[in-house]
């Protein structure tokens, strides 16, 4: 006999989504949650909406509350690497100056220590 485990998000005493896993459910409360928010703000405020059109824009603030913190400027928005930038074996151009003068710029200082490589952790974000 198989046995699942079910997370049943639930508004209201009305059964709103279920799940398959805790991370999911909770996510989904919680954006419930802000556009609950947002829908008391909006019906706080001088601008009228129909109690449809603030359930929807609630709905969809809550949904893209990162797009939203970007538009607000709360948020830096994420980097996009660009895959033919970020390529290992890609070569970046040296250029050099005459013999004559990067000899007598060196030998001055010494020898030029090698450039180290950054370290950057990619992350992704999940926008919905």
């Amino acid at each position: 006999m198989a046995v699942e485990s079910r997370f049943v998000v639930i508004r209201n005493g009305v059964e709103a989504k279920t799940f398959m896993d805790k991370k999911s459910a909770d996510e989904y409360d919680k954006m419930l949650d802000m556009a609950d928010n947002l829908s008391q703000m909006f019906s706080q405020s001088s601008v009228e909406l129909s109690d449809s059109a603030n359930e929807e824009l609630s709905i969809f603030l809550a949904q893209h509350r990162e797009e939203v913190l970007v538009a607000l400027l709360a948020k830096k928005p994420a980097k996009v690497a660009d895959k033919k930038s970020t390529d290992k074996g890609e070569l970046m151009p040296v250029i050099e100056g005459d013999d004559k003068s990067s000899a007598k710029s060196t030998s001055d200082k010494g020898p030029v220590p090698k450039a180290k490589k950054s370290k950057v952790k990619a992350t992704t974000v999940k926008l919905s």
